[in-house]
């Protein structure tokens, strides 16, 4: 796997490195021995499947607070995805601050742990595969609003279908 740092300090475009011969490909998704070398996580704890009806569905922005803490590698195995990360680390020099990448089967990307995670889909049956280095915590979970000002996110197209929850979330000025 080739491994591409982002803007966002720690976190990484993770590309495949295909075997291809006359059947299609063999690729590797994940090696806990390379993301140790690369200083990410490398366990798996859990592992997640979203499926998306419609195009334009948005998911997030998720994060977990400690004690809870995760990260995710991401990637989407139909489809495609506008993925984005904000960086919700205090101490860290990108402090929210966000990165944005279209997603398709051809490369993943490596969420560290206490960056809020979203995207939204570009084409209608898409679905998205999470690795996360922890367990789901209901009452350590936090969002930022998908469409707060103080993020500038720019989201493709028209949110048209999200989550009650997902609007709910406060602004970073409440």
């Amino acid at each position: 796997m080739e491994y591409e740092p982002t803007p966002i300090s720690g976190a990484y475009i993770v590309r495949m490195n295909k075997i291809e011969d006359d059947r299609g490909f063999f690729a590797r998704l994940f090696c806990q021995d390379e993301f140790k070398a690369q200083g990410l996580a490398d366990h798996v704890v859990q592992a997640n499947l979203s499926h998306n009806t419609h195009k334009g569905t948005l998911r997030g922005m998720h994060y977990q607070s400690p004690p809870a803490l995760e990260s995710k590698l991401v990637r989407c195995i139909r489809g495609a995805i506008l993925d984005v990360i904000v960086d919700m680390r205090p101490r860290s020099d990108t402090y929210r601050e966000h990165f944005c990448i279209e997603l398709n089967e051809d490369c993943a990307i490596f969420v560290p742990a206490l960056c809020a995670h979203g995207f939204q889909t570009l084409e209608p049956n898409t679905d998205v595969l999470y690795m996360v280095s922890g367990k789901y915590q209901p009452d350590a979970e936090r969002g930022l609003r998908h469409n707060d000002p103080a993020l500038g996110i720019n989201w493709p197209l028209p949110t048209e279908h999200i989550s009650d929850k997902d609007q709910q979330w406060p602004l970073l000025t409440d």
